[in-house]
């Protein structure tokens, strides 16, 4: 029987995610309540891609027992350039972060991946990338490969490059942005906004969206990440403007790898009907025009 008559089926199953008891190399603290951590996993840094996620515990307590679903934030490299482990930047929202946000050097966590389908590799002219809130997690990544600063995947992801990369990012205020030199120093360009007005434009990211896309004529493609409202009104500006548009879908997971049926949202089909589809395995990203968000 074709696998894909089967309607189960799905092209980023876990088939060839490992599972691994890693240890913590560094973990530290980028803004408000957001921390970075690193540990050291050379199969899974070799393979994983932008957009894709692992699934993370803590190793050796039953609590909380199931793992977290967290975007790689980056891979780091050793000498030679070989990239030997994972960035994963992640806000204390809960019992799980809370721990993890106190983990030292040598502790050990449990993760498995790499996980989901990431965002596609394509040749464009602008990538702007729209980050709400912890959103901007999987955009250093991805604006790095754009920007031919780094190689990912196994083998190598080929022809994959812009011109120019730019970063949207809104937060609730200037102590919650996370990352910003990191992505200045890859040669990203980033405009910020926050609610308050603490740093950047004082009003909505969607704002330096359309400003960013008033600036280009063509070759845009928009990647984005957050609040579901946000991501929402991302879709709508990209449909208005005839822009191709993915989004990450930030889905609550308890598995991450297609059992559970959890994390399913509602896409829209071929024919105009929509169906679930598993956050995990046929996403986290989608084509945003494909989205129910109702």
């Amino acid at each position: 029987m074709n696998e894909n008559c089967n309607p189960l089926h799905a092209a980023y199953y876990a088939d060839q995610a490992v599972q691994l008891t890693v240890e913590v190399v560094e973990n530290v603290q980028l803004a408000r309540d957001t921390y970075r951590v690193r540990f050291a996993c050379p199969s899974l840094a070799a393979s994983i891609t932008p957009g894709q996620f692992v699934m993370l515990r803590l190793a050796d307590m039953q609590d909380p027992l199931l793992g977290r679903p967290l975007a790689m934030y980056d891979v780091y490299c050793d000498a030679s350039g070989a990239a030997v482990g994972i960035d994963v930047v992640y806000l204390v929202h809960g019992k799980l972060t809370s721990k993890l946000a106190r983990c030292a050097p040598g502790q050990r966590l449990e993760v498995w991946g790499p996980l989901g389908n990431g965002f596609p590799g394509q040749q464009v002219d602008h990538l702007i990338m729209v980050a709400g809130g912890i959103g901007q997690t999987p955009f250093v990544a991805l604006g790095k490969e754009y920007l031919g600063r780094q190689a990912y995947g196994d083998p190598p992801r080929q022809n994959v490059s812009a011109g120019k990369v730019t970063m949207c990012y809104g937060a609730r205020s200037a102590d919650y942005l996370a990352g910003v030199e990191d992505f200045r120093a890859c040669g990203v360009d980033v405009k910020i906004s926050t609610d308050d007005g603490s740093a950047g434009h004082h009003g909505l990211v969607t704002d330096l969206l359309h400003a960013a896309l008033d600036e280009s004529t063509s070759g845009v493609q928009i990647a984005c990440c957050g609040p579901e409202r946000m991501m929402e009104s991302v879709a709508t500006i990209a449909a208005q403007r005839n822009v191709p548009c993915w989004v990450s879908l930030e889905t609550p997971m308890a598995c991450g790898i297609g059992i559970c049926f959890t994390c399913v949202a509602k896409v829209r089909q071929d024919d105009g009907s929509w169906d679930y589809k598993r956050t995990c395995v046929e996403g986290p990203i989608f084509a945003a025009e494909k989205i129910d968000w109702e």
